[in-house]
């Protein structure tokens, strides 16, 4: 990456070659009973800004500027020992527990009501998580039912005589957490968590056919077990779900800058590997069902500094990996969007973990309001804009070597246009360390475009480390650019090094 050439990337981009739709349910997110994501984040009577519910209304608003569309909920590894029972009802009367997860005292002050209140009020879309660790088929039915069933059942009147007269109607459930994780309460092998999910799901569609499941995949693609899980999990229920579930957490090893922000290909090949392995099991079975990936935990999260969850002392919503993000961390997130817009032809929900505090693009205090991170930015960006249809894009651009990924691309590129609208946005991604990137980005098949708004994070080796923070919230944001040129239907823009950039562009009439 230290030629003096002049780095380039160029790309043609046209309606007529697509992906995918883009799937709302891509910028979901991740709410679990873990230090203080609910209570101290979404959740803390007495704070300033707190309403009648308890519910902090600086976080609400500040993720519905993130633009979330789903929450998944309660967990994670917490809800493999949760009795979700002990959530509901009057709040006197709810047991305090222990979490074997976090170590944590829980005290259920917050439960299900209470996050679908939260939910509504967010405006995004619930993901409930059933526990198949400690519990099983029966207990998944009976929240089921609480949840989703009118009423008229011993369930669904209990429901209706702690005030919710009218179903919630969950569509999303996801059949347990991490299961093949050997630090997981009920930890089980794939056949029997197999054997288990696939039960479970046909029991939970005689509840209510309408509901969408997702299967547990591999935690991470480092599993030992990792393709062998999935192919036996999905033996066993590949005809019963609509989802197989991918978890992924990214950090900078050392100071190895130039593997970090290829992050994105190493999701990539995972997902990669996934839908193979799902494709693989379609065959088998001569099915021609294309099974959706449920990305529903990816973020960096700098694991190499958490000491363990068995080296916690018991304590109520203790603070747990509440890491600070820097620029560089935003230009990464960036660049893990794109890759999951790029396959959005299989990827169908994906969950940033998590929403508050820990590893959270929110953090909040009990002393102030709540603040954004620097990955707070790309989030709410990519969210907002990237609509429509995802095209395809074969961006042409030098490479350089990496440590952990070998050859990589200095640049990516990812488009989606709204054929509604007309508008067209454009992602791009710079890795070079040392040197800016020329774009050229062909746009004959989309005359008549305008540049309406064009940002940029990172691009300045000396703020890579910024980061925002209660004493300065507002340090890193987006700025905006003006080096860009649209001409006969040739945009081109500068990519400065180390950067992530959005280019939006609208019809001029």
């Amino acid at each position: 990456m230290g030629s003096t050439a002049v780095l380039t990337c160029t790309v043609t981009l046209d309606p007529a070659f697509g992906i995918a739709p883009v799937d709302p349910r891509l910028f979901g997110s991740f709410v679990e009973h873990m230090g203080r994501c609910v209570y101290g984040g979404v959740f803390e009577p007495g704070h300033a800004e707190a309403d009648t519910d308890g519910l902090r209304a600086d976080v609400l608003k500040l993720v519905r500027e993130l633009g979330i569309t789903v929450a998944r909920y309660p967990g994670g590894n917490f809800v493999s020992g949760y009795r979700w029972e002990d959530g509901v009802g009057p709040v006197a009367d709810r047991p305090r527990r222990l979490d074997l997860a976090w170590r944590s005292v829980e005290t259920n002050a917050f439960g299900l009501n209470e996050f679908m209140t939260w939910a509504q009020r967010a405006a995004v879309e619930p993901m409930m998580a059933v526990n198949l660790g400690t519990r099983g088929i029966q207990e998944a039915c009976d929240l089921l039912e609480y949840a989703n069933h009118p009423g008229g059942t011993y369930w669904s009147d209990l429901r209706r005589s702690h005030g919710v007269a009218d179903p919630y109607g969950i569509k999303l459930w996801c059949l347990g957490n991490e299961m093949d994780g050997p630090w997981q309460v009920g930890h089980k092998s794939a056949d029997a968590y197999g054997a288990l999910a696939a039960e479970t799901a046909k029991a939970m569609r005689q509840v209510d056919p309408s509901i969408k499941l997702v299967a547990c995949g591999s935690s991470n693609d480092r599993m030992p077990t990792f393709g062998a899980w999935e192919a036996t999990v999905l033996d066993h229920t590949f005809d019963h779900v609509d989802y197989i579930s991918l978890h992924a957490y990214f950090e900078k090893h050392e100071d190895d800058r130039a593997s970090f922000l290829a992050s994105g290909l190493a999701m990539d090949r995972f997902i990669d590997g996934v839908v193979a392995t799902a494709d693989h099991v379609a065959a088998k079975k001569r099915s021609r069902k294309k099974l959706q990936l449920s990305f529903d935990e990816w973020n960096i999260w700098y694991e190499s500094r958490f000491a363990g969850y068995t080296n916690l002392e018991w304590a109520e919503a203790p603070r747990l990996i509440e890491d600070e993000y820097t620029v560089e961390d935003a230009v990464v997130v960036g660049s893990l969007l794109m890759s999951l817009l790029r396959h959005a032809d299989r990827v169908g929900v994906a969950c940033l973990a998590q929403l508050v505090n820990i590893i959270a693009p929110i953090r909040a205090e009990s002393d102030r309001p709540a603040w954004r991170q620097t990955i707070f930015h790309p989030f709410a960006l990519t969210a907002r804009y990237a609509r429509g249809t995802v095209l395809r894009a074969e961006p042409r651009t030098p490479s350089y070597d990496t440590a952990r990924h070998g050859d990589v691309p200095v640049a990516d590129v990812v488009a989606t246009h709204d054929p509604e609208t007309g508008q067209l946005t454009v992602l791009a991604l710079n890795r070079s360390e040392t040197e800016p990137v020329n774009l050229t980005a062909q746009l004959r098949a989309l005359p008549g475009l305008r540049v309406v708004e064009h940002v940029v994070l990172g691009g300045d080796s000396a703020e890579l480390l910024h980061t925002n923070n209660a004493e300065d919230p507002d340090r890193v944001q987006p700025r905006t650019s003006t080096e860009h040129t649209l001409t006969d239907g040739e945009l081109t823009a500068a990519l400065p090094p180390v950067s992530w950039t959005m280019l939006r562009l609208a019809p001029t009439a």
